[in-house]
């Protein structure tokens, strides 16, 4: 599993609010589902070493089948590294009996100041072949449009 996945966004807001809404529990459920879903934070733990479990659900699962179930996505996610402002690393592994979803797959969260905002990328390694790049891409991309109109206070 070498495929690596990115997405980036523009977001009005400075390094210091994207990060703490990278690493706040309510806010995390409320942007980074992407659209079509909806996401529950079962456990948290916002340190390095500690991380949290999220289950996913489709509002509509017929053209897009879980992971874990016919209608949800289960993932545990670990901090891997905290660098405030700067980075969060997280390593996520999906709930799957379907071994090409199983692994390890690196998510990075690169913040840089630009202008009066932050360029928020997302990298993700050693993606599970069980994930299609297009449908992932487009997650993460909507994830981050949910996270620029969350700080923006925009729809």
């Amino acid at each position: 599993m070498d495929r690596t996945d990115r997405a980036s966004r523009l977001i009005a807001a400075p390094p210091t609010t994207v990060y703490d809404a990278l690493l706040d529990r309510e806010s995390l459920e409320t942007w980074l589902p992407p659209d079509g879903m909806r996401g529950r934070v079962e456990w948290w733990d916002p340190r390095p070493g500690g991380g949290f479990r999220m289950v996913l659900t489709y509002l509509d699962p017929t053209d897009s089948p879980g992971k874990t179930s016919d209608a949800t996505d289960v993932v545990d996610v670990g901090f891997a590294e905290l660098v405030p402002p700067e980075r969060v690393v997280q390593r996520a592994v999906f709930e799957a009996d379907d071994p090409s979803f199983a692994g390890t797959m690196t998510m990075t969260w690169h913040l840089a100041a630009a202008g009066d905002g932050t360029e928020v990328t997302v990298t993700a390694t050693d993606v599970p072949p069980g994930i299609d790049r297009t449908d992932h891409e487009t997650g993460i991309a909507s994830s981050l449009a949910n996270l620029a109109s969350y700080l923006e206070g925009t729809d």
